[in-house]
């Protein structure tokens, strides 16, 4: 029985001790990761990539657009065109995560 509450004992001060330690890594690889997303090449290679998937966007929906504009599923989806959501309905994405709290 004193050996089973010394190992449990053990493995609470382990826990403790993890704990703690598994914190500050995390901390660590939040400030890390925010320096990084915050850093000016990284934001330009963010802009440059949304710009260019936005011409993608586009040129595929054009591309379908015309390919079923002479089909009957293209004139039924026609006229519903105004519903489609747009890149520029998206909010862009400016910053890393901003709390590190669950």
């Amino acid at each position: 029985m004193r050996g089973r509450l010394w190992f449990l004992g053990g493995v609470a001060v382990g826990f403790v001790i993890g704990s703690r330690a598994g914190r500050e890594r995390y901390d660590q690889l939040v400030r890390a990761t925010r320096s990084l997303w915050d850093h000016p090449t990284t934001q330009e290679a963010a802009g440059v990539m949304q710009e260019h998937a936005q011409r993608l966007y586009t040129k595929g929906k054009d591309t379908m657009g015309d390919r079923l504009s002479h089909t009957r599923f293209g004139e039924m989806i026609g006229h519903h065109e105004a519903d489609i959501p747009q890149p520029e309905d998206f909010p862009r994405a400016e910053r890393g995560p901003q709390s590190n709290t669950f």
